[in-house]
This record gives C-alpha cells, sequence and structure tokens, in this order.
C-alpha cells in the first residue's frame, strides 16, 4: 500500500473580478492527485472553475514542516 504524503501547492486564482495567490498543504498520494484535490477544493468552495486557476509549483515537504495543524496531527499519528 502507498504512503500518504504532504504537497505544498502554489498557484494563482484569475478571475476576471479576482485574482489572488494561494499556497495549501494537502495531503495526498502523488503530486497530480493534490493537484485534482486543489481543483476540486477551490471548485466546491469558491466557485473557480478550473481554467481560473494556475498551479505555479507542488513541492513535497516533511509531517514537521507542516504549517496546518490538521494536517500535521493526521501524518504524524499513522
Amino acid at each position: 500500500m502507498s504512503e500518504v504524503k504532504i504537497f505544498r501547492v502554489f498557484g494563482k486564482i484569475t478571475k476576471p473580478n479576482f485574482k489572488t495567490e494561494f499556497e495549501k498543504e494537502i495531503r495526498a498520494l502523488k503530486p497530480e492527485h493534490a493537484i485534482e484535490k486543489i481543483y476540486m477544493e477551490f471548485g466546491s468552495k469558491h466557485r473557480v472553475r478550473r481554467a481560473h486557476i494556475k498551479i505555479l509549483k507542488v513541492e513535497e515537504i516533511k509531517p514537521e514542516e507542516a504549517e496546518d495543524p490538521i494536517i500535521r496531527k493526521l501524518s504524524l499519528h499513522e
């Protein structure tokens, strides 16, 4: 069974009336899965279409480096 990793995803949202950059930590098996989770989360919570989300960088981080306390706790207790 594959090990779940933590990825930090950097990107931009470029809606016509709204532009911002983001940095989000995601638990996933592969970088591609982390990107897909970003698209799903921003689409459902913020109503942002995939075409308006630009992924700049995806990096794998250690559980100790995670800033999100929930992600850190889930990863350190496995």
